[in-house]
């Protein structure tokens, strides 16, 4: 999720149950485990805007959830990307290293939304 207050929207979903760490509140972007293996992250805008420069915050509610894969390894993530455009999905960021440690790639799912991939780009 994109957030323009990260304390604000930490502190809503606390109160929804979710373990955050208190100390997360000042961060640009947060990760949160969910039962099932899943993740739940938030991005501060300028995060967003520090690797897609041009984007700019729909309407309350709009544009600001992402789905994002795992995929087993770097190499996954150019593989999926692969077969998903080469399947006639969008895509709209082709896979790069990206400064925060991870493979990652972004397409756009039939309805438009952004569904990111990424792996670590080392084993840890």
């Amino acid at each position: 999720m994109v957030t323009s207050d990260m304390a604000a929207s930490l502190a809503f979903y606390r109160r929804l149950g979710l373990d955050i760490p208190a100390d997360a509140d000042g961060e640009p972007h947060v990760e949160a485990q969910l039962p099932g293996g899943l993740r739940i992250a938030w991005d501060s805008e300028a995060t967003v805007r520090s690797f897609a420069p041009e984007w700019e915050p729909g309407p309350r509610g709009a544009g600001r959830i992402g789905l994002a894969f795992l995929c087993d390894g770097p190499a996954d993530v150019d593989k999926v990307y692969a077969a998903l455009t080469g399947a006639g999905y969008e895509g709209r960021t082709a896979p790069w290293d990206a400064a925060w440690g991870q493979r990652y790639a972004v397409l756009g799912d039939p309805d438009g939304n952004g569904v990111d991939l990424f792996a670590p780009l080392t084993g840890g």
